[in-house]
């Protein structure tokens, strides 16, 4: 059933870039934040996003939800949203968080859709595509690296996304699948070395990016993996960090030291590289899809690149959804989202159009 009414919760960089999509694609969007936000294109209040009668109240009259905010404030968000019957989106990368969620879709009237950002969320969907292209597929392996185009000092890093959610991916357990067996991994091992564009990028196991991929491709599949790309030095420098000065036991510390050390840039880039491997008539390939996405002008103003490509993958899942290309209601894999008709939305055609390729 079509729909037009969302409310989006959390007006940081990313949610009202994605209210901004919304309203452009035709929908009727209302944002909301703790703080009051002025000067929108579309209508905003203010509210107490942690109080489940005041969401209550602001989910009452609208048809679906984008929840920006931290992961933690999402199992409540979602709890509500079962509650009212209303579509429901996140960018969530929590494993837990989405687990709730799951047990929500088992009983929801609308489509429940956490994990889609960009991993878990585009990557995912691109890896899905690649596979399809085999007779039988031999592996998947998905890399995002979200950086400052000009990297300074050791790190070579800025805190141009969430503090709680990187270090969440950094020190929680990761799941793949490797030689047929699924198992669990620590974060930030399996070092390698990756190279797009000519610019040298180590990769390295994070928690969450796979989303329900390790499910979904069980039994099918020989190995199944998800890494973040940084420039070469920095996981070494994490791993002393969180683990031999202990920064691991106090989580909210650590990424206040972080972002006051590494603020957020103007300038960034986010890379791209998913790779499929397998058989089709008996020969073996390998299918690729690389880019490296540079910020761009949408509605007027420059945008960074973790911005509109996190903003563009929830809002193309968005119309799909009101455009009934996908499930209406339970829950929502993104590995089950197929690629053609994703990128085809007005919002999708960003990530064809605002990039810098080298395909093969």
């Amino acid at each position: 059933m079509s729909f037009s009414k969302v409310a989006v919760l959390g007006l940081g960089k990313v949610g009202h870039l994605a209210a901004e999509l919304l309203s452009e694609a035709g929908f009727s969007v209302t944002g909301i934040d703790a703080r009051e936000v002025k000067g929108c294109p579309f209508p905003t209040r203010k509210a107490d996003l942690t109080d489940k009668d005041a969401l209550n109240a602001i989910l009452s009259d609208q048809e679906a939800v984008l929840s920006c905010l931290p992961y933690h404030l999402n199992i409540g968000v979602s709890t509500v949203a079962h509650g009212l019957g209303v579509h429901y989106f996140d960018l969530t990368e929590d494993v837990p968080t989405t687990k709730h969620i799951r047990e929500l879709a088992k009983t929801s009237k609308g489509i429940m859709a956490p994990q889609c950002g960009l991993a878990p969320g585009f990557v995912g969907i691109i890896g899905a595509h690649l596979a399809e292209m085999f007779d039988k597929v031999r592996s998947i392996r998905l890399r995002v690296g979200a950086l400052p185009q000009n990297p300074t000092g050791l790190l070579g890093y800025a805190f141009n996304w969430s503090p709680e959610g990187v270090v969440n991916e950094y020190l929680n357990d990761c799941d793949v699948i490797e030689e047929g067996v699924l198992k669990t991994v620590s974060a930030m091992e399996w070092l390698e070395t990756i190279y797009i564009d000519g610019v040298k990028l180590e990769a390295f196991t994070t928690s969450g990016g796979l989303g329900t991929m390790c499910e979904t491709y069980a039994g099918r599949i020989e190995n199944l993996d998800y890494k973040t790309m940084r420039y070469p030095g920095h996981v070494q420098l994490m791993n002393f960090f969180f683990h031999e000065l202990l920064m691991r036991e106090n989580r909210a510390a650590a990424g206040r030291i972080l972002t006051h050390a590494k603020p957020p840039v103007d300038e960034d880039v986010v890379y791209v590289h998913v790779a499929a491997e397998g058989w089709v008539d008996g020969q073996l390939k390998r299918k690729e899809f690389v880019r490296a996405y540079y910020p761009i002008e949408i509605g007027g103003k420059r945008r960074t690149a973790i911005a509109w490509t996190t903003s563009a993958s929830v809002v193309a899942v968005i119309e799909m959804v009101k455009d009934g290309a996908l499930a209406q209601a339970g829950f929502l894999k993104q590995e089950e989202i197929p690629l053609p008709p994703y990128l085809a939305t007005r919002t999708g055609q960003y990530f064809e159009t605002g990039h810098r390729a080298r395909a093969r």
